[in-house]
């Protein structure tokens, strides 16, 4: 299998410093842009306790298994960085500076290199060295609290917003700009990426809102927290649900033209009539299945949609006329994103297994060092083991 991709990453290599969450989902959107990524692991595996085979995230990577606390560790992992162009670690601060690869000994190696950091809370404040998880840092930047009911507790996104959106597109960013400025002549640096700051960057507008008067500081009270009755969920008739988003003026015409409430709908502007075209709309969406609802609204500029599964999701006719998800190795999967018209993205190889991969990297990177005395691959499951989005070395 090709060492590399296609996309417009082919060429640049990556080292990633095997972790949980959001560092390795940066480092797999790299590889399905092309970039070479050798994902170091320790021995026992990264704790998460899923089988490495169907361990998405380590997609289109290539993987050798080094044991940082050993004595030739370290080394080996510089010989790599002197190599590459871009490295990610997810350790506590401080840890990768104990093991010898911090920045200093790898910029020390390879002065154009680019460091990328992936923690929750930052290399320094005052809860930098404390363990957490997405839900977290979500909390304290605001974030959880907009999320759900006004009458109700806040409602987790699972951990698409803190550890995904947050940060590995945040450590993406910041590597790929970085590189950028290294490539441009510039010297190589660190990339703090910290999923409090993502996140908090990610609410911006919302707080351009607050700040105007737009937003009340408060959960489903607002235009795009469910508070609107035209921006929601409905249940159907037989348990599902149905998605409206029908904001502006036109397509909310076409909303209710279309649910056939014209006649009865309060006029919309009327904030004190909220709750009770809630009702209305509420009430009529569970005249009918999700199934006859997205047949009524097939065609339409209504902005409502089917609320489906993940299972349901490859299925639908748009995605599968995109392709947006794909099968390989016997997975269904998301396909890579986003998309280039010359130099497309691909999933060209499956999961790595832990250490699968030695001695073609060895070869490839020309590190005959890597193959002495080396471990072969791992087993086929990670050991279950402690670990957080701070670090999981200590």
């Amino acid at each position: 299998m090709a060492a590399t991709g296609t996309g417009p990453l082919a060429g640049v290599r990556v080292v990633e410093l095997a972790g949980i969450g959001p560092g390795p989902f940066a480092a797999m959107l790299l590889a399905d842009l092309g970039a070479d990524v050798v994902r170091v692991d320790r021995p026992g595996g990264a704790g998460l306790g899923v089988d490495p085979a169907h361990d998405l995230t380590n997609r289109n990577k290539r993987s050798v298994i080094i044991d940082l606390k050993a004595p030739e560790g370290p080394g080996l992992v510089l010989d790599l960085v002197e190599r590459a162009d871009i490295l990610i670690e997810g350790y506590r601060p401080g840890v990768a500076e104990r093991l010898g690869v911090g920045p200093e000994d790898c910029l020390g190696r390879n002065p154009a290199l680019v460091y990328g950091r992936m923690t929750g809370w930052g290399q320094d404040g005052p809860l930098a060295q404390r363990a957490g998880h997405d839900i977290a840092y979500i909390a304290i930047t605001g974030t959880l609290g907009m999320i759900g009911e006004a009458d109700g507790a806040p409602v987790v996104p699972a951990n698409l917003v803190g550890d995904y959106a947050g940060g590995s597109l945040y450590l993406v960013i910041g590597v790929l700009a970085a590189l950028q400025h290294a490539r441009g002549g510039g010297a190589g640096q660190v990339v703090d990426a910290a999923i409090v700051d993502g996140t908090a960057h990610l609410t911006t507008m919302i707080h351009a809102m607050l700040a105007a008067g737009g937003w009340q500081d408060r959960r489903g009270a607002n235009l795009l927290d469910g508070g609107c009755p035209f921006y929601g969920t409905y249940e159907t008739s037989d348990g599902q649900y149905m998605a409206v988003g029908s904001l502006e003026q036109r397509f909310y015409d076409e909303f209710v033209r279309v649910l056939g409430i014209q006649d009865e709908a309060p006029a919309r502007k009327d904030l004190a009539r909220w709750p009770r075209l809630r009702t209305v709309i509420a009430e009529r969406f569970r005249t009918k299945t999700r199934e006859e609802w997205t047949a009524l609204f097939e065609g339409s500029d209504a902005c409502v949609a089917p609320v489906l599964s993940l299972a349901e999701a490859p299925h639908h006719p748009h995605l599968a006329a995109r392709a947006t998800f794909t099968g390989h190795g016997g997975i269904t999967q998301p396909a890579p994103a986003p998309r280039f018209s010359a130099t497309p993205g691909s999933i060209h190889r499956p999961p790595a297994l832990p250490g699968a991969d030695t001695a073609d990297v060895a070869r490839d990177w020309d590190l005959p060092g890597l193959t002495v005395g080396r471990p072969g691959p791992a087993g086929t499951h990670h050991e279950p083991g402690a670990n957080s989005r701070t670090g999981g070395l200590s």
